[in-house]
Order: structure tokens, then sequence, then C-alpha cells
């Protein structure tokens, strides 16, 4: 994996190499490329333009502060965190690509079916940006309906396209969305915006063998009709 971090050189290559990376070299961002990144994120399409979006970009202090503070939430248990939005149900073919998923990452770092203690210590990990040295927190307009989160999963799929082209990786973080009043607090961020989730954005780390992992994608004929 020692081109992990090549830069794509085009958008296809991009969309190829992009994967949910969850180990990262501690090698800073430079701000101007991080910026670079988040504002092509600008130019996705929004219905009648309406650029729901609003990130917050987390380096530093800011960003150990905030990861701290939710994986002690985490850790210890502490009750009352509550999702400001529901993923499911998932299922049928879709729960059983999420379990393929699930058990093939564990796999990968030797943490078979039932071992809930190393699950967990390794679920940890997602609060602090898998190590990354840039963590985004993506929120959206509480009042906004279905068409702007379509429109805010394409601003996001340009910053994680944008972070290939600059040799860099993500890994969408839907976990941060499990302690909103947590990121609210230490963001201040008031109640009217729901958040959505974080990304880790960094360096790959070429000797973690997590990042090796890959989980199939369903062929073109399962999700495509073509008609003339």
């Amino acid at each position: 994996m020692n081109d992990i971090n090549k830069p794509a050189p085009d958008v296809f290559t991009a969309a190829r190499t992009r994967r949910s990376i969850r180990a990262y070299k501690a090698e800073p961002v430079a701000v101007e490329i991080v910026s670079e990144i988040v504002a092509l994120g600008r130019h996705a399409p929004s219905n009648s333009n309406t650029q729901p979006w609003r990130v917050h970009v987390l380096t530093g202090a800011t960003l150990k502060r905030v990861g701290a503070a939710i994986q002690h939430a985490f850790l210890s248990g502490e009750p009352g965190h509550k999702r400001d939005y529901h993923m499911g149900p998932i299922y049928g073919p879709y729960l059983a690509r999420k379990r393929q998923c699930g058990w093939g990452l564990y796999g990968t770092i030797g943490i078979g079916r039932g071992e809930h203690a190393k699950s967990r210590a390794y679920h940890a990990t997602n609060y602090n940006f898998f190590g990354a040295p840039v963590g985004l927190i993506f929120s959206i307009d509480r009042k906004l309906e279905k068409g702007s989160w379509l429109d805010y999963g394409m601003f996001m799929q340009t910053i994680m396209l944008a972070a290939r082209a600059r040799g860099l990786h993500t890994c969408a973080e839907a976990a941060i969305a499990n302690y909103p009043d947590i990121v609210r607090r230490e963001l201040d961020i008031t109640s009217d915006w729901v958040v959505i989730c974080g990304m880790a954005l960094g360096y790959a780390d070429p000797e973690a063998v997590i990042n090796t992992f890959q989980p199939p994608r369903i062929d073109l004929q399962e999700y495509a009709v073509f008609l003339d």
C-alpha cells in the first residue's frame, strides 16, 4: 500500500480509490489544502442553489477536545445520547450488506463475532476521528427536508473526491451523530442545526492493516436499468 496516498489524477481514479480509511498518519495537512478541499464542496449541486451545508473544520486542540469528550461519553456509557435522525430500518439485502461489511471490517483486524469488548474498544476510535489530523463536522438546518439532505450528500462526496485529488483520504463517520448534544456543546452549535455526521481527513497510514479492507460493490446490472 505504499502508493495509497498517491494523488488521483482524474475523477474516475478519485472515485475508484476513495474508500473509508480508518487509520491515519500523524502528519498534519496544510491549512491551505484543507481550505481548498472544503471550498470545492460549494460547487456541488443543490436544489435551486439552496446550498444547505455548514461544516466545522477541526484541528489541533479543538479536534482533541471534541474527540475526547465524545469518546469519554461512549466508553463511560453516558446515558441520554440520542441521534437527531434515524438510520433505519435496514432490512433484506441492505441488512445483509451491512453485516457483511461489519464482519469483514472487524475480521481484518482479528476481531471475531461475539468479541464485544474488543469490538467496543475499536468502535471508540471513531470518536477521535481514527487519529486523523483533521475532523469535519457536518450540520444542516433542522427545518430542511429530504431534498436538502440529498444535496448534502453531493456536497460531502465532492469533498471526498477533492481529498483524493490532493493525495488525502477520508472516512465519513455516522457514529459522530450518536452524540449530537456533546458536539453542539463543544462547538457552540444551536439546537436548530442537526448534526449529520463527522468526517476524518488526512494521509492514510500505509502500514495499518485496517486500511486494506475494501467491502465489495454490487455489479452494475444490479442497480442500473438501460433503456433505449
